[in-house]
C-alpha cells in the first residue's frame, strides 16, 4: 500500500511531499515525522527505497507506507500526556514518533509477536537517542515493547487513551479491540481493509469513520492445542512511580530548554564626519558648565573694554556675542542629532545584517542550545551524561 505521494531524495523531502497532498495537515505530526528520519528503521542495503511512498518489508521486518502512517498519527489525535497502545508495533517508527507528541509524562507501549523484531526495535531506539540531532528538541515519551500475540492480551488489562493496530482485524475482533479503549479514547485500525477510526463516546456508545482503503496482513491468530492453555500476554503498568533522578532530569531539561537566550545590548556610537566615534554625547552638568565658562569669558573680556566706551556700544557687543555663542551652540546641536539619526540608520542596518548572517549561519550549522547549557552546569560530567541521556552527538 502506498505509492500515492512522490518520492524524496531525503526525510524532509519526503514529508514535504506529504504536507503537500495533505495527508500530513497538523503541526505537531510535522514535527514528529521531521525528527525521525525514516532510512534510520531500513537494514542498510534498503536504505536507497527509504524515502518511496511504499511498505516496505524483510523477514518480520515490516513498515507501513508513509502516507498510511501520517494518516494514522492524524487520526490518532495525539497530545502529551496521553497513554498509547501499539498492536503489532514492528520496529518501533511509529511508537518513536507518537513518543515525541505524548511528552515525559505519557505512557507509550507496543505489542509485537516475534522477538527478533523487538530487539531491532529497541537498537533502533537507542540508536535514536543517542544520535539524533533532533532528540533534545523534543520531551520524549520512551516506548516499551513485550513480547506476545496481541489477540492473547488478559482480558483484565489497563484501558488506553489512543489504540492503534499495525494488522488487518476482521469483524470478529472489533469488540476485542474496542475494549482496550477508555471512554473518550481513540482507536485506528484497519478494518475489512478500511482504515478505519472509532471512538469511544460512552461506557457502550461508539462512533466509527473510515478514512481510506488499505491492503494489510491479517491479524496472527494464536496456535493452540487442546491440552494447553493461552498464557495471557501482560502488558507493562502504566502506573509506574517514577524515580526521582528520572523526574529531577525531565525538571532540569525542561528549565534549560524554557530558559530565554542570553540578551545581547546593542551598540552604539556616533558618527562624526563619516567616521565612527565612541565619544558620548554632553551630558546635562557638562553643558551647564561650559555655559558658565562663555559666561566668565564674556566678563573678562567687558572688563578689558575702555571706560570711554558706550554703555549701549557695550550692550551691542555683549548681545553679539551671545548671538554667536548661541549660534555655534546650535549648530552643535544640530550636527549631533544628523550624528544620531546616522548612527541609529547605521545600527539598524547591522544588527540587520547581523540577524541575516545569524539566521543563514543557523541554517548552515544550527547549535544544539540545550546540550550546550548543559555541558557548562558546573556538575560532574557522569551526571552531565545523565542529562544528556549518554547521547553520543
Amino acid at each position: 500500500m502506498g505509492g500515492v505521494v512522490s518520492a524524496g531524495e531525503d526525510n524532509d523531502e519526503l514529508i514535504d511531499n506529504l504536507k503537500e497532498a495533505q495527508y500530513i495537515r497538523s503541526e505537531a505530526v510535522e514535527q514528529a515525522f521531521r525528527a525521525v528520519d525514516r532510512a534510520d528503521y531500513y537494514l542498510g542495503e534498503f536504505r536507497d527505497s527509504a524515502y518511496k511512498d511504499l511498505a516496505w518489508r524483510h523477514g518480520n521486518i515490516h513498515l507501513s507506507a508513509p502516507c498510511i502512517y501520517s494518516e494514522v498519527m492524524e487520526a490518532l489525535e495525539l497530545r502529551p500526556g496521553l497513554s498509547f497502545l501499539n498492536l503489532g508495533s514492528g520496529t518501533g517508527y511509529l511508537s518513536t514518533m507518537v513518543g515525541l507528541i505524548l511528552g515525559p509524562f505519557g505512557v507509550n507501549h507496543g505489542v509485537e509477536l516475534h522477538p527478533d523484531v523487538i530487539e531491532y526495535a529497541y537498537e533502533k531506539l537507542d540508536f535514536f537517542i543517542k544520535n539524533s540531532k533532533s532528540f533534545d528538541r523534543f520531551e520524549f515519551c520512551e516506548p516499551c515493547f513485550v513480547a506476545g500475540n496481541c489477540l492473547e492480551i488478559a482480558p483484565e488489562t489497563q484501558q488506553y487513551d489512543r489504540v492503534y493496530c499495525g494488522a488487518g482485524v476482521q469483524r470478529d475482533h472489533e469488540d476485542y479491540m474496542r475494549r482496550m479503549l477508555r471512554v473518550g479514547g481513540i482507536l485506528v485500525l484497519p478494518l475489512e481493509d478500511k482504515l478505519t477510526k472509532i471512538r469511544r463516546t460512552g461506557y457502550n456508545s461508539w462512533e466509527t469513520k473510515k478514512i481510506i482503503a488499505v491492503s494489510f496482513a491479517p491479524l496472527v491468530l494464536p496456535k493452540h492445542t487442546e491440552n494447553s492453555a493461552p498464557e495471557p500476554v501482560p502488558l507493562p503498568s502504566m502506573f509506574e512511580v517514577r524515580a526521582l533522578q528520572d523526574l529531577a532530569r525531565i525538571s532540569i531539561r525542561h528549565v534549560l530548554t524554557e530558559a530565554p537566550p542570553p540578551r545581547v545590548l546593542p551598540r552604539r556610537r556616533l558618527l562624526v564626519g563619516g567616521q565612527a566615534s565612541a565619544r558620548p554625547r554632553p551630558a546635562p552638568q557638562q553643558q551647564q558648565l561650559a555655559r558658565a565658562v562663555l559666561a566668565n569669558r564674556y566678563t573678562f573680556v567687558s572688563r578689558l573694554l575702555p571706560e570711554s566706551l558706550d554703555r549701549g556700544q557695550a550692550y551691542g557687543a555683549r548681545e553679539a556675542w551671545e548671538e554667536e555663542e548661541e549660534e555655534e551652540e546650535d549648530e552643535q546641536q544640530t550636527d549631533c542629532r544628523a550624528s544620531e539619526r546616522l548612527s541609529r540608520d547605521e545600527e539598524e542596518q547591522e544588527e540587520e545584517e547581523e540577524r541575516r548572517e545569524a539566521g543563514a549561519l543557523l541554517q548552515e550549522s544550527p547549535v544544539n542550545r540545550l546540550r550546550e547549557q548543559i555541558l557548562g552546569l558546573p556538575l560532574p560530567e557522569p551526571l552531565k551524561m545523565y542529562l544528556l541521556h549518554y547521547r553520543e552527538q
